[in-house]
């Protein structure tokens, strides 16, 4: 990380997309409110401040492209990170298989 590098926390995933389509870091997850299932994105990288003032502002631009790719991983990240809690909170228990249910 540079000396220039700046940091900013959102619980809003397409916010979140955006920031890495334009260079920005993915550098952690965190649940804000658990039981409410609320999770922050951390993200990281140069000039991240700029893209978040041009987001808010309705400027800021992405390949449509990479930003369903950044979309699906990190809801992919996110599915990950809650299967984890709900492992260690439940006792690394599994469900039943859906296989035999009727529809």
């Amino acid at each position: 990380m540079s000396v220039q590098s700046q940091r900013l926390e959102t619980t809003d995933i397409y916010k979140s997309a955006v920031f890495l389509c334009n260079g920005g870091r993915l550098a952690g997850v965190r649940f804000k409110e658990r039981k409410r299932g609320i999770v922050s994105f951390l993200i990281e990288g140069d000039g991240i401040l700029q893209v978040d003032l041009d987001y808010r502002n309705g400027s800021a631009q992405v390949n449509a492209l990479q930003l369903r790719h950044t979309l699906n991983h990190l809801r992919d990240v996110l599915f990950t990170r809650l299967r984890e809690q709900g492992e260690r909170k439940h006792g690394n228990r599994t469900g039943g298989h859906r296989s035999g249910q009727a529809y």
